[in-house]
């Protein structure tokens, strides 16, 4: 018997560990990765043997109008380093950010990755793309950001949008949004796009997709958004740790007040998990625990929902469309109650009709009181 999932991987998988990492911490990754994506232990196995043979896919990963969060994200995931791994598992062939290369060398490399790999290479954007003044926003090698984004996506195997930005449009696309930034599938009509929305999306979330296609050849079951279901099929609110106290109704009002101390629920400041369909609550960042906005006591900002992140003010509060469990929940704020002269009128002919039928009751019947236990049968 195998005590952990580990040691199953480590007993089948074929000796091939990436360099800079050990075995254990190899399949470490192997496995967080294969559990993000709900896969079974029989799969995880598939998924690390084939690994470990070296099943690399190709990766070209562009960049639009972007922070550099997302990259930024994955090479910082530590315990072990996820990078290591990461670039160990794929073939990087294309990444602005981590390549050598500039200029034409760059541009030159790009060409002969798509060649090379046309219909199977992994087709990673990160960034919005902008469509105003005909795409001249931004121009890479002469051409827009359309251009490259629609050339490329011709020949690819597979397009993951990984971030807010490359979803949505994120935070270029705010109002008034002048550079006319769109995610990547509103332009790429017909294709099928596995958006991983988040800002920045969890690196655990973009391995588990990118290797089930590379080792199993499918993709994760995708909701009607694009997104995979293991990531967000639901909202931060069904596992947060601060659910309970939204059932019993108590909310911190303000920033420090001693609610917002005690740990209490962030709906009153314009937390948005109630609608927040993401992992979060249960796959944290930086493989630190609790690292992630409500787990340092800041309300969830919905960035992985296209209608609220940058578009609803931070601290602003939502409607709830689906609270479960329970079905009712404790009001915000408890409405105050009233009493009108009317009903104080109706009520207290009510209760002179009631006394005055008692008494005439009492009248009627000669009542007798009842004998101690003591003198009964007597």
């Amino acid at each position: 018997m195998f005590d952990s999932m580990e040691d199953q991987l480590a007993a089948r998988a074929t000796p091939g560990i990436p360099y800079g990492v050990d075995r254990r911490a190899f399949l470490k990754v192997i496995t967080q990765a294969v559990a993000a994506i709900g896969l079974s232990a029989s799969a995880a196995v598939s998924v690390a043997e084939a690994a470990a043979r070296g099943k690399k896919p190709s990766v070209i990963w562009l960049h639009f109008q972007d922070c550099t969060g997302c990259t930024e994200s994955l090479l910082r995931t530590s315990q072990p380093g996820l990078a290591e791994v990461v670039l160990d598992l794929i073939s990087l062939d294309y990444h602005e950010t981590l390549m050598a290369a500039s200029g034409h060398q760059a541009e030159e490399a790009l060409r002969s990755a798509i060649k090379a790999n046309a219909g199977k290479f992994v087709l990673v954007l990160e960034g919005s793309i902008p469509t105003g003044l005909n795409g001249n926003y931004l121009r890479i090698g002469n051409r827009t950001g359309v251009q490259i984004l629609t050339e490329t996506a011709e020949s690819a195997g597979l397009i993951i949008a990984l971030g807010s930005c490359s979803s949505w449009g994120g935070v270029a696309s705010a109002d008034p949004n002048p550079t006319g930034a769109r995610g990547a599938h509103t332009i790429l009509a017909g294709k099928t796009v596995v958006n991983l929305p988040g800002c920045p999306a969890n690196p655990y979330i973009f391995l588990g997709t990118v290797l089930q296609y590379a080792t199993l050849g499918t993709l994760p079951k995708l909701d009607k958004k694009g997104r995979p279901m293991f990531a967000y099929g639901q909202t931060i609110h069904e596992h947060c740790p601060r659910r309970a106290h939204f059932d019993a109704g108590r909310f911190a009002h303000e920033f420090g007040d001693e609610g917002h101390r005690l740990g209490y629920c962030l709906y009153r400041l314009g937390c948005k998990g109630p609608a927040t369909h993401a992992s979060c609550s249960v796959q944290h960042f930086c493989d630190v625990p609790g690292a992630w906005p409500i787990g340092i006591g800041a309300p969830c900002f919905g960035c992985t929902e296209e209608e609220f992140a940058f578009r609803v003010p931070m601290f602003q509060t939502i409607s709830i469309d689906r609270p479960t469990p329970p079905d009712s929940y404790a009001p915000v704020a408890a409405t105050e109650g009233f009493i009108s002269p009317l009903a104080t009128g109706i009520a207290g002919l009510a209760a002179g009709g009631l006394i005055g039928a008692g008494w005439m009751a009492a009248k009627k019947f000669q009542l007798v009181p009842a004998k101690p236990d003591n003198e009964k049968g007597k």
